[in-house]
């Protein structure tokens, strides 16, 4: 890590302001913001200097772990080319989503998930990643083995966030059992008899397991320490369910019911990049940008692009009323942090961790030239 360096000529997106001007790094932290030009120092030709964004809820690793059904890939070699895809976007903190309760669905066993998580720390004690990686655990409560697969990782101090999500049909996500059976039914090629018998034993499961695993894990990441995220909440009874359960953030509220009352409760509201820069959801929920309109929205993930948190980020800023630039880059940064209790990153301020990436705009699409974590460059 160089003791000082010296970013000029930037565009400088601070928490409020966009200012032109240098920032000065010394020991991997931010040392100083002036306005205007200096002399020496790296060039930045105008180019936008933004916080490193951060990404709590990204399920892109278990496609590197397996790339193709029944294939596996080396869990480290999978890790590395995550992690390269991740910085590449512009983030420096992601949360690597990883499943814990199974269903018919699952490509993976839960001891392949604990394996992918050794292959997280083992990279990060190695000094091998770009990014500040930790694991955020999916917690599927209507599986039977749910409580099963969460136990694979007590005692880990890697696990910072654990979201409980139920995606039986007829509720949250799949309210439209129409839209469930484009989903799964085309997913698992199954035959109409099939398919019925497959959303009874799914129903069946979740009456008899989600409402105790709810509960059991709550009180778990309560005493651990862990933030705990909803997910796919669509009515206030969701909600309602979720703050005496001491969720903090409502991940992929599915109604604008559900939003509003969340933020209503005091809950940061999380949704996916790809809704917003699709223009909607994938399963026909409400729109990212519609919650945006309403300020409704506190947090953006990339849920399963990673290139997609930035350049949601300059899309909000271009083309929604009312939310400038800075206000999109808080979506990816200082909310995030300020979610998950991390104090020394997410805006570009002195004392703060210097985890900073440079972008320029090309036709309308950010382009990642540089990005630093703790003042080093690794982009």
């Amino acid at each position: 890590m160089s003791a000082e360096l010296i970013l000029n000529n930037a565009k400088i997106v601070l928490e409020d302001d966009v200012i032109s001007g240098t920032v000065v790094i010394r020991d991997g932290k931010i040392a100083d913001i002036s306005e205007g030009s200096v002399s020496g120092g790296e060039d930045f030709e105008g180019d936008y200097l933004i916080p490193g964004l951060i990404e709590l809820h990204t399920d892109h690793l278990e496609g590197h772990y397996m790339p193709r059904p029944r294939v596996r890939w080396n869990p480290i070699a999978a890790v590395l080319a995550h992690d390269a895809q991740i910085a590449t976007s512009g983030i420096t903190t992601v949360f690597d989503a990883l499943r814990v309760g199974l269903d018919e669905d699952a490509d993976m066993s839960a001891d392949e998930s604990r394996k992918l998580a050794d292959a997280i720390e083992d990279s990060v004690e190695q000094g091998r990643l770009r990014a500040d990686h930790y694991i955020h655990l999916r917690c599927e409560v209507s599986a039977s083995d749910c409580l099963e697969g969460f136990a694979h990782f007590d005692n880990d101090s890697r696990v910072r966030l654990a979201s409980l999500m139920d995606h039986a049909p007829g509720q949250r996500q799949f309210v439209s059992l129409e839209t469930y059976a484009y989903y799964y039914q085309r997913k698992l090629k199954l035959s109409d008899k099939e398919f019925n018998a497959f959303c009874e034993k799914r129903m069946a499961e979740s009456a008899k397991n989600s409402g105790p695993q709810r509960k059991a894990i709550a009180e778990l990441c309560r005493a651990r320490g862990i933030v705990l995220a909803s997910h796919d909440d669509a009515t206030r009874a969701h909600v309602d369910e979720a703050v005496e359960q001491g969720i903090h953030v409502a991940e992929f509220p599915t109604t604008l019911e559900a939003a509003a009352a969340s933020k209503q409760a005091g809950l940061s509201v999380l949704m996916g990049a790809p809704n917003v820069v699709r223009g909607g959801s994938h399963s026909g929920n409400v729109s990212a940008r519609e919650l945006a309109e309403h300020g409704h929205l506190d947090i953006l993930s990339s849920d399963y692009i990673p290139f997609s948190l930035i350049q949601s980020t300059f899309f909000l800023g271009e083309t929604v009323e009312g939310i400038t630039l800075p206000d999109a880059v808080r979506l990816v940064t200082k909310n995030p942090a300020e979610a998950v209790g991390f104090k020394d990153r997410g805006v570009i301020e002195i004392g703060k961790r210097a985890d900073l990436v440079r972008v320029r705009v090309d036709e309308h699409i950010p382009v990642v030239r540089t990005v630093w974590r703790e003042g080093r460059r690794v982009v």
